[in-house]
Order: C-alpha cells, then sequence, then structure tokens
C-alpha cells in the first residue's frame, strides 16, 4: 500500500473514504466498502490495477489527518486504537491501495468547506468518489456537514456515498443494540469489556510491538515472557491478565508462521515485584524460542482477572500457573 503525506505525490485518480478511522472498527469498514467497489468492479482485476490506470480505475484511497485534530487543537497527545503502522497494516488487508495523511495544520483547519472540497479533494486529489460516515465533519470549525460534502461535490459531478451508524448486538448485561464508535471501544478497553469491545471491532483487539529484553523475572520463576514495546501512542486496555493468540513476524527458526500461539498477557506495573512502570509482557503456552528482536501480535481474546499484589512470588506463580490453565481452556474451545 502507497502511503504519503504529501498531496504531490498522490496516486490519481482516486476514490476516496474520508476520517480518522481510529482503530478501523466495524463502521469504518462500511465507510470503505464504497471505495473498494468503485477501485474493483469497473472492469479492473486487482492484477490489471497494478499494470496499467486510467480515469475508470481510480485508487481505492483512505484520507486521514496526521496529527488527529484534537491533537493539534489541545496540544495533546491522543491514545490510538491503531497506530499509524497497525493501521497501514489493516487497511492493506481489507484491499486499500493508498493512505493520505493530509497534514493537519492552521492552513489546512482554516479552509471553509467550500475550499476544502475544492483544493483538496477535487484538485489535488483528483476524487472521482468520497465515502463518508453521517457524522463526518469538516472545513474551519467543522462547519460542514456530510450533506455539505455532497452538495458541494456534486457540482463536480463527483458522487458522495453517506454511510449510516452502525451498531452490533448486545448481551444479557447491555442494552439490546451498541452503537459502534471509536469511543465507545476506547471505553470498553478501559473497563476491561475485551468481549464488547472485540464485537465494536469486527475481530480481536491488538497489541503489535518488538520483543525487548527486560528485566527477565518471568524466567525465574518458570513462566519466561516476551515484553513488547509497543508504539507510545499505543492505547492500552485495563491491567490486568488476558488470553491472547499470539503471531509471529520475521526470519528464522520456524518464526514465519501464519498460524497462533496460545498465550497469556499480562498489561500493567506487576506490583508483586515493586514494579513501578506499565509493561506488556506474554507468555507462550508450550512454545520456545528465541523471539528478542521480532515483531510480536498478539490478539486479546478473553480478561481474565484485574492485576493484584500477591502476597509472596509463590502465591504468583500458583496463580499464574492457574491463568494459564484457564486461557489454555478457553483458546482450545474458541479453535
Amino acid at each position: 500500500m502507497w502511503v504519503t503525506s504529501s498531496t504531490d505525490k498522490v496516486l490519481t485518480p482516486s476514490a476516496i473514504a474520508l476520517g480518522n478511522f481510529d482503530g478501523i472498527h466495524r463502521g469504518h469498514q462500511k465507510v470503505l466498502q464504497p471505495i473498494l467497489q468503485a477501485s474493483a468492479v469497473i472492469g479492473c482485476p486487482a492484477s490489471a490495477r497494478k499494470v496499467i490506470r486510467d480515469s475508470q480505475c481510480p485508487y481505492a484511497t483512505v484520507v486521514t489527518f496526521n496529527p488527529h485534530p484534537q491533537e493539534f487543537f489541545t496540544g495533546q497527545s491522543k491514545q490510538l486504537l491503531t497506530p499509524l503502522p497497525e493501521k497501514v497494516k489493516l487497511l492493506e488487508q481489507l484491499g486499500v491501495e493508498q493512505l493520505v495523511l493530509l497534514p493537519f495544520d492552521r492552513e489546512l483547519a482554516a479552509l471553509s468547506p467550500q475550499q476544502f472540497v475544492e483544493e483538496i479533494l477535487m484538485r489535488q486529489l483528483q476524487a472521482t468518489r468520497i465515502s463518508v460516515g453521517e457524522d463526518f465533519r469538516f472545513g474551519h470549525k467543522r462547519a460542514g456537514t456530510a450533506e455539505d460534502l455532497r452538495a458541494i461535490a456534486a457540482k463536480f459531478g463527483v458522487e458522495v456515498v453517506i454511510t449510516s451508524l452502525q451498531t452490533c448486538q448486545g448481551n444479557e448485561s447491555e442494552q439490546p443494540t451498541l452503537r459502534i464508535s471509536s469511543s465507545a471501544i476506547r471505553q470498553a478497553l478501559a473497563e476491561g469489556d475485551i468481549d464488547r469491545a472485540n464485537r465494536m471491532l469486527g475481530r480481536a483487539y491488538t497489541l503489535m510491538g518488538t520483543v525487548v529484553k527486560g528485566q527477565q523475572l518471568g524466567k525465574t520463576i518458570g513462566f519466561p515472557t516476551a515484553n513488547l514495546q509497543l508504539p507510545p501512542t499505543k492505547l492500552l486496555p485495563r491491567y490486568g491478565v488476558y488470553c491472547v493468540k499470539v503471531f509471529l513476524e520475521g526470519e528464522g527458526e520456524n518464526i514465519i508462521t501464519q498460524s497462533s500461539i496460545k498465550g497469556v498477557m499480562n498489561i500493567g506495573c506487576r506490583p508483586t515485584v515493586a514494579g513501578n512502570t506499565p509493561t506488556v509482557e506474554v507468555h507462550l503456552l508450550d512454545w520456545a524460542g528465541n523471539l528478542y528482536g521480532k515483531t510480536l501480535t498478539a490478539s486479546l481474546e478473553k480478561f481474565l482477572r484485574p492485576e493484584q499484589k500477591f502476597p509472596s512470588i509463590d502465591a504468583l506463580k500458583a496463580q499464574i500457573a492457574f491463568d494459564c490453565d484457564l486461557a489454555r481452556k478457553i483458546l482450545e474451545r474458541s479453535t
């Protein structure tokens, strides 16, 4: 997938999905469908698009903002469900061909809705179709609505597809339906309700990072762990223990694999051993090997318990053994 922050380097023409797309949740995936269709169905299979492009075959393009507008106006960094490397990977898997990261600055923020459509979408990006969610806002002081976008784009003969807000099924303790949004997913993760978060995402929430050396305390008590270094903007869920499916990437001894490995992940400050900074550590069940420097992706399948301080190392070891047995049973049922 082509990624650029310069409109001079954009592949054109483009079928554009507009928005922040943090999480690439089920609602976002609905917004992406019209641009994937525009890029693929007009007699232009993916293999042909790599060789020949013309005005009848636009590039399936996601246009978002960097930094997030909220970061720009508040000056505070925003924790993200999908930092850029993860967002790129997910969009590519869905079939998106190009990601345009519009630099969000005072000049862009000052554009009126009309100017944004004319200058950015039409002249620079050469949009042939545009897709947004019904709550999309744009232009100076967020003055433009999705319907405004449709009206302005119509003057250029460009169709705007507006996708309604999406919902998913709740469970017995929730409302019958849940409105899907990035903020609702963040709330579910903060509460440790990984089931609810995953239903809204349409997949398991993942943590993707590089394995680095930690204090190696897990190894000394019989449960070696891989210490994950995550992007600093990655949103961590509630501190505690999760059962996870782990995917490994890289080269070398049995590292390249598409199948998952069962694991138990601890997120938190490890109060039993006087930890004072949060760590993300995963113990792989029934697997051994050298992971240092490798990229590891852990999909969170179930929240097992909150973080707690144990009276002794032996008590901690007993609880970890129990956690591993429970995780193994849960993950075996899900396969």
